[in-house]
């Protein structure tokens, strides 16, 4: 039997029947402001109160920013010593991204024993390849290099312009085992906007096909599993 990793949401890990599979690698896709960071982050403590030791790189916010953001939702992080390394890659130095990403990813999770790694967003990493064929394939072999190692692996990623259903480079979902699609949903009377979530798709597991309601509160997301949208 495979074991699960939960993601700390509580509606989510039901729609994921529990959880996504251990050393799987999912995709978070949404556009500006769906939350895509909130869930990463919710991962990221999930696992660090589990015991687990936490690799979360991002190419978007600053590493101050995050830490604001981690406190405002009342976690101590501090409390969890050495066992959340939070590091900020520059996304423009292109050299010094990809090799850390490429090369040295690999080796830091070897030698800090991380179990969970998240790298948010995973488009700006993309974005640096100019050649859609050369993207593809990093992309690709970025990927099986990681399924090597003893890691569950979540990817965060834009959706793109023309595609709001798809992530900005078409690569992010077919990579990924589990898919998550983060949208806004639109009342008849376009008189609200809601925030919803789909499971798209979950390799090797059953998982639920509806489109969900979910809300980020300053401690929590809450996804309504049991809700229907209207």
């Amino acid at each position: 039997m495979v074991s699960r990793v939960k993601f700390g949401v509580v509606g989510l890990d039901a729609m994921l029947s529990g959880g996504v599979l251990e050393k799987s690698v999912c995709a978070i896709v949404g556009t500006y402001g769906t939350g895509k960071t909130m869930f990463a982050l919710q991962f990221a403590y999930e696992g660090l109160s589990r015991g687990e030791k936490v690799i979360y790189i991002s190419l978007d916010e600053r590493e101050e920013l995050l830490r604001a953001t981690i406190a405002q939702k009342g976690w101590d992080t501090e409390g969890f010593g050495d066992r959340f390394y939070l590091l900020r890659l520059d996304p423009t130095d292109f050299n010094l991204a990809i090799s850390s990403i490429k090369s040295e990813l690999p080796a830091l999770i070897r030698s800090t024993g991380a179990s969970r790694v998240i790298i948010d967003p995973i488009s700006l990493f993309e974005g640096l390849f100019v050649d859609e064929a050369v993207r593809r394939q990093e992309m690709f072999r970025f990927v099986e290099v990681m399924r090597d190692e003893a890691c569950t692996l979540v990817l965060t990623s834009e959706t793109d312009a023309a595609n709001p259903d798809g992530s900005r480079y078409g690569l992010a979902e077919y990579l990924a085992d589990t898919v998550v699609l983060l949208r806004y949903i639109r009342s008849p009377g376009l008189t609200e906007v809601h925030l919803a979530l789909e499971v798209v798709k979950m390799r090797r597991s059953a998982h639920s096909r509806e489109i969900k309601p979910f809300e980020i509160h300053e401690d929590e997301i809450t996804v309504y599993s049991e809700a229907s949208l209207f």
